[in-house]
C-alpha cells in the first residue's frame, strides 16, 4: 500500500492518498458532478435537468436547472447557485414550475419559455414538493407539512425579568418521532394544497391528523387529486397499508379507491383520463416483498396486475401519451432497466443501462423521463464516471452529457471487472465486482479490501463510487459483491435471509474473497474488511466468525437487535417485518443474529465509524460495540462524525473523511504484516 499524506480538511488533519496527482484524490470529491431528474419538454426537442455538484466552501452538494438539447448543447436554464429540485412541465410545455431557495427558502417558482422569466410565485412558510400540474393547466398541486403544536401538559411558572432559566423540558407522545436525516419531528402533518397555475394563494385542500403525502395526479376533468396515504387509526401499527385515495378539488371531500392489505402508491393516471396506474404488493410481512404494476379503469373495473411474471421490483412508472402501455424501470443483476409494456401484457426492453446517481458507494437506482412516440432520455450508469444523460430515439442513441470528463481527463481511474462465482451454500450464483488499483501489475501481490453494501435488501451495480475508488488509488484491490438477500435477483434470493440476517450471506462474502485470491495476486496477509449499514452488520458479524482479516472498520452498524429496535426510527416496521415478534417475547432470536453475542471471538483490530446524528443506526449501537471491545482487549477506535446522519456523505468533506479513516486503520495494521 502506497505511504500517506495530510491533508488538512476544515481543521482536521486526515490521512490522503498518494501525492500523484495523475490518481483520484480526496480533494477531487469536490470536483465531482452528476445529471438527475431529466424532464423532457413535452415537444421533445430538449430535456431539462438537475446538474450536482459539490461546493467546497459550504461543503454541500447543490443542484441548478440545466438544459441539454437533442444534439447535446448544454446550456443553464436559470443560472447562479441555488438548490433546484420537482421541476415538473406544465401540458402544453410554456411553463416549467420547480421548487428552489432562489428566493432565500423554498418556494414554487415558474420558468416561461417564451420570455426565458422565471419568478418565486408563493411565499410559503414550509418546503412545498410533489409539485402537480392540472390536465387544464390551471392549477399546480403541491404536498407541504403544516404545523400543528400541540400545548403542552403542565404549565411552569415563567420566569422572572432578567433570569436566565433553563430551557423547558420537551414532551413527546408521537408514535415516530424522530427520523433519520430530519432529527426530532414538529408537530403537525403533511397536507396538499392548490394555487392557481400563475401564483396566488395556495389552499389547503386535506385536514385530519394524518400525513397526505407522495406523489400527486389528476383526474382527467382536473377536477380531483389522487394521492397516497394511510389514513388508519391504527397506521402505526401497519406502517405498510397505505392506499389510493381521491380528493374533490371543490370541497375536500375524501374517496376511498382501494382497500386491500398492502402499500399502494406512486399513483399516476392515463392522459386520456380513464384509468390509473400504481404500485403496490399484498402484505405478507417479509423483510423483502416485490413491487408490482397495477392497473385499474376509473369507472370501476377491478385491479389487475401486469407484471405478475416479473421477479424484480418495478418502480418509475409512467404513462405512453396514448394511454395503450406504460413505461417502468426495474434493477437487474445490478442493471437497470427500462421497459415498455401494453395494456395486453407485451413487453420491450428498451435499455440496460440506467444509473449512477449514487456516486459515494456504487448502489443501483437512476431517473428517466419519455415523452411523444418513445423519446428516452435517462441517466447512465457507467463504473468510471458519475451519472450522466443518454438520450434515446428509435435506433438513435446519443449521450447528452460528459459532465466530469473535465475532471478524469487527466486522472487514471481504477478499472472494474465483474465476476461471478458460486456459492458453498446453496445453488446460487453471487455477482460481484473487483476494483483494480490504477497501474495495476497481476504479478504484483496487493491488498485486498472486501467492501460490503447496506441494506440489507440493496443492491451494488456497475457504476461509479467515489469512496471505493479512492480506496483503490491507495493501491487496493477492492471486492463489492451482492450476496444473498440483496435484491435485483428475484424475491426468493432477497428472502433468503428474512428472519435470519446475518447468515449465509457471510458465505457468500467469504466465497467472494476466496475466488478473488485464486487469481493470484492477492497478498493474504492484508485482507481488509468494511461495510456501512448492513455492510456495518456485517463486518461486526464476520470479524465474530473468523480472524481472517488483518483489520476491519464497522460503519454506522447494528450490534444488537434488541436495543436497536427499541431506538430506530422505524421501530414500529422493524419489529413487524424484520423479527418474528417484540423482542421481549423473542430475546434468543434477537440475540442469536446479533453480532454483540460473538464479541468474546473477535480478535481483528475493529474501527467503529458512524454519524452523530443517525436515527436509523443510532451511535449507542456503535458505542456498546466499542464498550464491548476495549473489555474484551480487542484493538478498537471510535470516529464519531459531528451532525452527520445515517447518509454520512451528504457532506463531501464527511466522505472524504470517512474512507481517509478507513484507509488510516488498514495501513496501520497493514504495516504489521510486512
Amino acid at each position: 500500500m502506497k505511504k500517506l499524506i495530510a491533508l488538512t480538511l476544515a481543521g482536521m488533519a486526515l490521512p490522503a492518498l498518494a501525492s500523484d496527482t495523475n490518481l483520484f484524490q480526496p480533494e477531487d470529491v469536490f470536483q465531482l458532478e452528476y445529471a438527475s431528474a431529466p424532464a423532457i419538454h413535452p415537444e421533445g426537442g430538449y430535456t431539462v435537468f438537475i446538474r450536482n455538484y459539490m461546493d467546497i466552501m459550504t461543503d454541500r452538494k447543490y443542484g441548478t436547472l440545466w438544459r441539454a438539447d437533442n444534439k447535446g448543447e448544454l446550456r443553464p436554464l436559470l443560472g447562479g447557485d441555488a438548490n433546484d429540485h420537482s421541476q415538473v412541465w406544465s401540458p402544453d410545455g410554456s411553463k416549467l414550475a420547480f421548487v428552489s431557495n432562489r428566493s432565500g427558502s423554498n418556494q414554487i417558482h415558474l420558468y416561461w419559455t417564451d420570455t426565458k422569466d422565471h419568478a418565486p410565485v408563493t411565499r410559503l412558510t414550509g418546503s412545498p414538493s410533489n409539485l402537480s400540474w392540472s390536465p387544464d393547466g390551471k392549477w399546480i398541486a403541491f404536498t407541504m407539512f403544516t404545523p400543528k403544536p400541540s400545548k403542552a401538559p403542565v404549565s411552569l411558572p415563567a420566569a422572572p425579568e432578567g433570569a436566565k432559566w433553563a430551557e423547558a423540558p420537551k414532551y413527546i407522545d408521537k408514535d415516530n418521532y424522530r427520523f433519520d436525516g430530519a432529527g426530532y419531528l414538529k408537530d403537525g402533518y403533511t397536507q396538499i394544497y392548490v394555487m392557481p397555475a400563475n401564483g396566488g394563494t395556495p389552499r389547503q385542500i386535506t385536514t385530519g391528523e394524518y400525513n397526505h403525502g407522495g406523489g400527486l395526479t389528476w383526474t382527467g376533468d382536473s377536477a380531483s387529486i389522487i394521492f397516497s396515504a394511510n389514513l388508519r387509526d391504527d397506521a402505526f401499527n401497519q406502517p405498510q397499508n397505505s392506499e389510493l385515495y381521491s380528493v374533490a378539488v371543490a370541497d375536500g371531500e375524501i374517496t376511498q379507491l382501494i382497500d386491500r392489505v398492502g402499500p399502494d402508491t406512486a399513483p399516476t393516471v392515463s392522459p386520456d383520463g380513464k384509468k390509473l396506474a400504481w404500485l403496490g404488493y399484498d402484505d405478507e410481512k417479509m423483510s423483502h416483498q416485490l413491487t408490482k404494476l397495477y392497473v385499474m379503469d376509473l369507472d370501476g373495473e377491478e385491479p389487475r396486475v401486469l407484471t405478475n411474471e416479473l421477479d424484480y421490483s418495478v418502480s418509475d412508472v409512467q404513462w405512453a401519451d396514448d394511454s395503450r402501455g406504460l413505461y417502468f424501470s426495474y434493477d437487474r443483476h445490478g442493471k437497470g432497466h427500462i421497459v415498455y409494456q401494453n395494456l395486453n401484457g407485451k413487453r420491450s426492453e428498451l435499455t440496460d443501462e440506467m444509473g449512477g446517481l449514487s456516486y459515494g458507494r456504487p448502489y443501483s437506482g437512476g431517473d428517466f423521463d419519455v415523452v411523444g412516440n418513445g423519446q428516452l432520455v435517462y441517466t447512465l450508469a457507467h463504473p468510471q464516471r458519475p451519472a450522466d444523460l443518454v438520450l434515446r430515439n428509435g435506433n438513435m442513441k446519443r449521450q447528452l452529457t460528459r459532465l466530469n470528463d473535465d475532471l478524469f481527463a487527466h486522472k487514471q481511474l481504477g478499472k472494474v471487472e465483474e465476476i461471478w462465482y458460486a456459492s458453498k451454500h446453496g445453488d446460487y450464483d453471487i455477482q460481484g465486482w473487483i476494483l483494480y488499483p490504477p497501474n495495476f501489475d497481476p504479478t504484483q501481490k496487493y491488498p485486498l479490501i472486501l467492501e460490503i453494501h447496506g441494506g440489507p435488501h440493496t443492491a451494488y451495480a456497475n457504476t461509479f463510487s467515489a469512496e471505493l475508488q479512492l480506496m483503490a488509488a491507495a493501491g487496493n484491490v477492492v471486492l463489492y459483491t451482492n450476496p444473498r438477500g440483496s435484491t435485483s435477483y428475484g424475491e426468493a434470493f432477497a428472502q433468503e435471509i428474512h428472519h435470519n440476517y446475518p447468515s449465509q450471506d457471510y458465505d457468500d462474502l467469504m466465497d467472494g474473497v476466496d475466488a478473488v485470491i485464486e487469481k493470484g495476486f492477492i497478498d493474504e496477509e492484508r485482507l481488509y474488511v468494511t461495510g456501512g449499514s448492513g455492510g456495518g452488520v456485517l463486518t461486526a458479524w464476520i470479524v465474530g466468525h473468523t480472524d481472517r482479516f488483518r483489520a476491519a472498520v464497522v460503519a454506522k452498524p447494528v450490534i444488537n437487535w434488541y436495543s436497536f429496535v427499541l431506538t430506530a426510527d422505524f421501530y414500529n416496521y422493524f419489529t413487524q417485518y424484520w423479527f418474528p415478534g417484540l423482542p421481549w417475547e423473542n430475546l434468543e432470536h434477537y440475540m442469536k443474529y446479533s453480532p454483540i453475542s460473538y464479541v468474546g471471538n473477535v480478535t481483528t483490530p475493529t474501527m467503529l465509524l458512524t454519524g452523530e446524528a443517525d436515527y436509523r443506526t443510532p451511535i449507542s449501537e456503535s458505542e456498546q460495540y466499542y464498550q464491548a471491545l476495549k473489555l474484551a482487549g480487542v484493538e478498537t477506535a471510535m470516529v464519531r462524525v459531528p451532525n452527520a446522519p445515517h447518509g454520512i456523505y451528504s457532506r463531501p468533506s464527511n466522505l472524504i473523511g470517512k474512507v481517509a479513516y478507513i484507509l488510516h486503520w488498514f495501513e496501520k495494521y497493514g504495516e504489521k504484516a510486512q
